[in-house]
């Protein structure tokens, strides 16, 4: 990916992140994170994930003085009838489809752009790159293989193996496969070269791998590496 490729799929402070089709779960991540980043950011999210706001049917009382009874009717929600807090949805739900409009690359922008809210364009994103069942396992069971071959490499230095776990365990948890802390310490410790057994021996005896996670574990041999 080029560095402007990079820029468009980071998003900034003034524009969403762009939807890269080989990620679209931490695309999905960072667009949520961007539209509660807004002004209005919470009615937004919400727009995006539970629907606009949909304007209620007002009765309209039947004319007493009339010598028939006139069914009650009704008629929509207008304008003027609206709260503050509605006015304020019924804008957060244009911002809510613009938001993620602006993300999409023109393909798919083309393929969603006659849904008419916020959620069915994120819904139909979703089901677009998401793909089908066999898929979804078919990555799965190719980053749970990642998982349990993960070692680092002869002469690595203790920073790119770190980097390299780091990225693993952020990919696993965007796809939602959260480890307890022990099995992540174990992993991090025990796939260290051989040279680092005595400082893997040494966190061994006095940190807690119940508590403390790899980021902490890091830091000893990090500062230790001139020894190995």
């Amino acid at each position: 990916m080029s560095t402007q490729q990079d820029i468009y799929a980071a998003g900034s402070e003034s524009r969403p992140p762009m939807l890269n089709k080989e990620n679209y779960v931490p695309w999905s991540s960072r667009l949520i994170r961007y539209a509660k980043s807004r002004q209005n950011g919470k009615l937004i999210h919400n727009s995006i994930l539970n629907g606009p706001y949909v304007r209620k049917m007002i009765p309209e009382p039947g004319d007493a003085n009339r010598e028939i009874t006139v069914t009650e009717t009704f008629h929509l929600q207008t304008d003027d009838e609206l709260s503050d807090k509605e006015l304020n949805q019924i804008e957060a739900d244009e911002q809510a489809i613009q938001t993620i409009l602006l993300g999409l690359p023109r393909d798919i922008y083309a393929a969603v752009d006659s849904c008419e809210t916020a959620q069915e364009i994120w819904l139909r994103v979703q089901q677009m790159m998401k793909g089908s069942d066999n898929r979804i396992q078919e990555k799965k069971a190719k980053l749970f293989n990642e998982w349990e071959t993960f070692t680092s490499n002869k002469g690595e230095s203790i920073e790119s193996y770190y980097h390299r776990f780091l990225k693993l365990m952020n990919e696993l948890k965007r796809n939602k496969h959260f480890l307890e802390k022990i099995t992540s310490n174990l992993k991090f410790l025990n796939n260290l070269q051989p040279e680092w057994s005595r400082h893997v021996t040494i966190i061994h005896q006095t940190k807690d791998l119940h508590t403390h996670d790899y980021t902490q574990l890091y830091d000893f041999p990090k500062y230790n590496q001139k020894e190995v």
